[in-house]
C-alpha cells in the first residue's frame, strides 16, 4: 500500500503551524519518531476559495492523475481555453499548490499531493501578524 501524500490548507497567520512545528522539533530533538506533513498557510480566505473553485480542483485531480508534459496539454485535458487554464495555474502556483518543471519550452505543471485536507477556524481571527 503507498502512503497518501496530504497538503493540509489553513487559514489565519500560521501561529499554530508555527506552534505545532516547534512540537516537532522538540519531539525530533527528543529522539521521537514524527510524520512527515505538508501544511500551507493562506492568510486571505479569498484564496482558499480560489483554490476550492470546481474549476482549479478539476485541472488539479487530472494533473495528479495524468501528469501532463506541458501547460497546454493540461487545457487539453480539462478542455478548456489554453488562456484560461494558463491563468489557472499561474494563481495555483502563486498560492504554493502546483510547481512547474521546465523542459525546453514547455512548462509542465507538478501536483505532488494526492489529497487536501483544508482546516477553517470559525473562532475569532488569530491577532499574531506574523507571516508564517
Amino acid at each position: 500500500m503507498t502512503d497518501t501524500t496530504t497538503l493540509t490548507v489553513r487559514t489565519g497567520t500560521g501561529e499554530q503551524t508555527r506552534a505545532e512545528a516547534r512540537q516537532r522539533v522538540q519531539a525530533l530533538e527528543d529522539g521521537d519518531s514524527v510524520r512527515s506533513r505538508h501544511v500551507l498557510v493562506l492568510d486571505d480566505e479569498d484564496d482558499l476559495q480560489r483554490l476550492l473553485s470546481p474549476a482549479n480542483l478539476t485541472l488539479l485531480r487530472e494533473i495528479r492523475n495524468n501528469e501532463p508534459d506541458s501547460m497546454r496539454a493540461a487545457a487539453e485535458l480539462v478542455d478548456r481555453d489554453f488562456k484560461e487554464v494558463h491563468r489557472n495555474l499561474t494563481e495555483l502556483e502563486r498560492l504554493n499548490v502546483i510547481e512547474f518543471e521546465e523542459s525546453g519550452r514547455a512548462k509542465r505543471p507538478v501536483v505532488r499531493f494526492d489529497e487536501i485536507d483544508v482546516e477553517v477556524s470559525l473562532t475569532a481571527p488569530e491577532t499574531d501578524t506574523a507571516s508564517a
